[in-house]
């Protein structure tokens, strides 16, 4: 029997039924749809619709729903389920008689899938944080083995100057603890209970909001019965959160890409995480990071067709709302796949340490540190600017590095130059050189590395609560 069917005379189409069915997708939200209709019976029973006995029965046939389906993945494979809120319905009398139909007493199917999403939102971010702690952990892992190493950093992909590998890790550190505080938030605002909104204009039982909220953990109930039954903000905000996720898990991957290229050679790809080629015996592909890369376009995807479902429906709910479902799956079950097979590529990765620091040790890679030694001994920063580049054009001219040009050379440029600029030319000076709060001198980094450390165990601690 329909949810629905009482007022019809004519069958649905069947091809339109079977399109029009939501369960082959939203069968994911089976748990969150069994806590709900928990909190929901507990409600029906305080405000006299259920007795002792019709709750109790009800309760423990919700149990064993969720008990069937954890036993088998059959059990969720109901051709004539037109929904998860059909399927839990049409399993319930199954299990209990009729009484299941005293279940959607006060209720309708709007406000049961904004509260399955919200609970589902909630239950992934937990997810998504819990994996961004361990993805984190990995990379500072990695930033402490590395020790006082250096490389290359980049700007408009040309060497720039010399920085630790540490800290060039812990730049990554930086943006997965901005994208786990950014889930908190969309945590918070989805954690909110629209139970009791009914339709639209609210429930027509006496249902006490506040109890059913409290049963499911959420912070407060919705406001507003309109705004509650129809807004998808929570999904829309969660897959935006999840896109900022995805693309420096991007960013990270042409990293790899590029580094571990022949012309970089500072990462050697893990065998675990490779592919070669079918034609060219030599080869060792990135597959693990191009496919991160290119998965990184469906999660931002997602967000974009969300954006353009919700943009013109007016209040309420209408069924345009089922299209959020897909995308939010897609971009949170992409998400969830991606962090752990990064991490153990973090993990499984090998690093050049010696190439990278040889590399760090040419193009000019000093010129700032050589400028600046000119502006502590008074010469204005501009003038610094001019003198070097004139002497860096020279070092070019005769295939030489700053430091290999004599003194006579340098001071040909500025009578500034004396004997003791070579000491701030090498590599070790240069890194010193950086200190300041979030710079690359050792000292920073080892100051980062503790503060990275406190900030990362606080997130898996938090997320440890949560599970």
């Amino acid at each position: 029997m329909k949810m629905w069917s009482g007022r019809f005379h004519q069958s649905l189409d069947p091809e339109f039924e079977n399109w029009q069915r939501s369960f082959a997708f939203d069968r994911r939200l089976l748990g969150q749809e069994l806590a709900a209709s928990r909190a929901h019976a507990r409600a029906l029973r305080t405000a006299g619709v259920l007795d002792a006995a019709e709750l109790l029965a009800i309760l423990r046939g919700l149990d064993q729903i969720g008990q069937l389906a954890a036993a088998s993945p059959e059990f969720a494979n109901d051709p004539e389920a037109e929904d998860v809120h059909h399927f839990v319905e049409r399993q319930l009398v199954s299990l209990i008689g009729e009484t299941g139909y005293k279940l959607h007493s006060g209720r309708s199917r709007n406000e049961q899938i904004a509260a399955d999403l919200r609970l589902y939102v909630r239950d992934a971010i937990d997810q998504v944080r819990s994996e961004l702690g361990e993805l984190c952990a990995a990379f500072l892992e990695r930033a402490e083995q590395s020790g006082t190493s250096a490389m290359p950093a980049y700007t408009h992909l040309q060497r720039a100057e010399p920085v630790l590998v540490a800290h060039w890790l812990l730049a990554y550190v930086e943006m997965f603890l901005r994208d786990a505080e950014r889930l908190e938030e969309v945590r918070r605002r989805a954690n909110i209970s629209p139970l009791g909104s009914g339709a639209v204009a609210g429930a027509t039982l006496a249902l006490e909001r506040e109890a059913m909220a409290a049963d499911l953990d959420c912070q407060s109930i919705t406001a507003n019965s309109i705004d509650a039954t129809s807004d998808r903000d929570f999904v829309l905000e969660f897959v935006n959160a999840l896109s900022f996720v995805a693309l420096h898990l991007s960013r990270w991957a042409e990293e790899t890409i590029l580094f571990s290229s022949a012309e970089f050679g500072f990462v050697e790809l893990p065998e675990a995480y490779s592919t070669g080629s079918s034609a060219m015996p030599q080869k060792k592909n990135p597959d693990l990071a191009e496919l991160v890369r290119a998965k990184a376009a469906r999660v931002i995807g997602q967000g974009t067709a969300l954006m353009v479902t919700l943009k013109a429906l007016p209040l309420a709910y209408h069924k345009d709302l089922q299209e959020t479902q897909e995308p939010l799956f897609t971009a949170f079950e992409t998400i969830n796949a991606l962090l752990p097979l990064v991490r153990g590529w973090i993990e499984a990765a090998e690093f050049n340490y010696p190439h990278m620091r040889e590399r760090a040790q040419s193009g000019f890679m000093n010129a700032w540190a050589a400028a600046t030694y000119l502006v502590n001994r008074g010469l204005p920063s501009r003038l610094a600017h001019e003198v070097v580049g004139r002497a860096v054009q020279f070092s070019l001219d005769t295939d030489r590095e700053l430091e290999e040009l004599s003194l006579d050379e340098l001071r040909v440029f500025s009578p500034l130059f004396t004997e003791d600029v070579y000491a701030c030319l090498g590599l070790d000076a240069v890194l010193a050189l950086h200190d300041v709060l979030g710079g690359t001198a050792p000292a920073r980094v080892r100051q980062a590395l503790e503060e990275a450390r406190q900030k990362v165990e606080s997130l898996r601690e938090k997320s440890h609560a949560h599970a």
